[in-house]
């Protein structure tokens, strides 16, 4: 693809690459059923490998930021190399799957890799899209929505095949992804790089009262949206099955409700162009932490509803996310923003791991009830957010 004709559409570049690249990140997830029904995998092993990726996303992230490699290098060949990366340790989970811990093993790596991925489009948005940061961040964000999504397409589509082909086929995305990219190459809107960083100038911006109250509510949304996300096939299946359909159907409609966080996502980024972000996050926050208190409250309600319910929450429990990165990224040190959205990302992601342990540890024992360990994030995210006034459009001044 010419080279020119990708920088004048660099954001749509971006963010197909984003879709690709995240793809590796709930890829066991996708054929997480199969998993349990051909090598007897629990729920408490599907939330292990999941909690395997948070844990190196955040071991990644942290890694980045401490050594300022976010700032020092050239973000587009970080996002390309760590693609590579992480397609070639998911295509090995292929062959390490029945060795549980040299799978989880992998899973970590493969959460190594993810941190050069997310981060680091957030920070190629930044630097090719100086403008309207929270509209072209809900982009970026929509696609690792859709890229979460997507095993469970991959899955959906490969019914009566192997387990192994959906894995496979996230790791050719990946490839694709990191070549978009390497292509692509960095955007013009941001300094030179600044030199080896520290890590408490990746902490720096939490001196600030605004950021704390944006990172803070970040914190509680982050807290909420992966547990949700790795629960998503469960509380489908249960539904299924009181439906007495086919199974064949949860694939499908895990998807979909995942998937339709990328509406969220962009309609939430075109309200902040004219709310402001800080208006679309409270409310997104506001609507999935509602639905997390009452979804279990409705456990005798038609499968239907319940679904209906599941696609809304799919819808809401992303949308405000890339508004708070938008945020973060306006507030944090210009010079520093890669290292600093790093941090943010590190200690949100370190938010999910007990959520995701709750609640799949105690999925068979409460079922439904298990949303309300979910309850703390939006709330305390809210918390956080009260004495926050004005627009969360930052300035433009402020967004380079």
């Amino acid at each position: 693809m010419n080279a020119s004709f990708m920088q004048r559409h660099a954001l749509t570049v971006i963010v197909l690459a984003q879709l690709c690249g995240t793809s590796l990140w709930f890829s066991v997830n996708g054929v997480g059923l199969s998993l349990s029904r051909d090598l007897g995998f629990s729920e408490v092993d599907l939330g292990r490998l999941t909690l395997a990726v948070q844990a190196g996303f955040i071991c990644g992230t942290l890694f980045i930021a401490t050594t300022g490699l976010a700032d020092r290098f050239r973000a587009s060949r970080i996002f390309a190399a760590s693609c590579l990366a992480g397609a070639l340790v998911n295509g090995a989970f292929v062959l390490a799957a029945t060795q549980f811990p040299l799978a989880v093993l992998l899973r970590f790596v493969t959460g190594l890799c993810l941190a050069g991925i997310y981060p680091l489009g957030m920070k190629l948005v930044i630097g090719w899209t100086p403008k309207h940061t929270g509209a072209a961040l809900s982009w970026l964000v929509g696609m690792l929505t859709l890229g979460t999504a997507m095993p469970h397409l991959l899955r959906g589509g490969t019914l009566g095949m192997p387990w192994e082909w959906p894995l496979l086929g996230a790791s050719l995305l990946a490839l694709l992804g990191g070549a978009m990219v390497l292509r692509l190459g960095d955007g013009p809107h941001l300094p030179p790089s600044a030199g080896k960083a520290r890590l408490s100038e990746g902490l720096a911006a939490l001196g600030a009262k605004r950021f704390r109250a944006v990172a803070g509510g970040y914190f509680g949304h982050c807290w909420e949206l992966y547990a949700f996300w790795m629960l998503t096939p469960f509380l489908v299946m249960r539904e299924v099955e009181r439906l007495m359909a086919s199974t064949d159907l949860v694939a499908w409609l895990s998807f979909g409700i995942i998937a339709l966080g990328l509406a969220g996502c962009v309609g939430g980024g075109a309200l902040s162009r004219r709310l402001g972000s800080l208006w679309v996050a409270r409310w997104a926050l506001t609507a999935s932490g509602a639905l997390c208190l009452i979804y279990p409250l409705l456990a005798w309600a038609p499968p239907g509803l319940l679904l209906a319910l599941l696609f809304l929450w799919g819808f809401t429990v992303i949308a405000d996310s890339p508004q708070f990165s938008a945020l973060a990224a306006a507030t944090a040190p210009r010079e520093r923003v890669g290292s600093t959205l790093a941090v943010m990302n590190a200690i949100g992601f370190a938010l999910t791991i007990p959520a995701i342990s709750l609640t799949t540890t105690l999925w068979s024992l409460q079922e439904l009830w298990v949303l309300w360990w979910l309850l703390p994030g939006p709330i305390l995210g809210l918390w956080a957010l009260r004495g926050v006034s004005g627009s969360a459009e930052p300035a433009p001044a402020r967004q380079a």
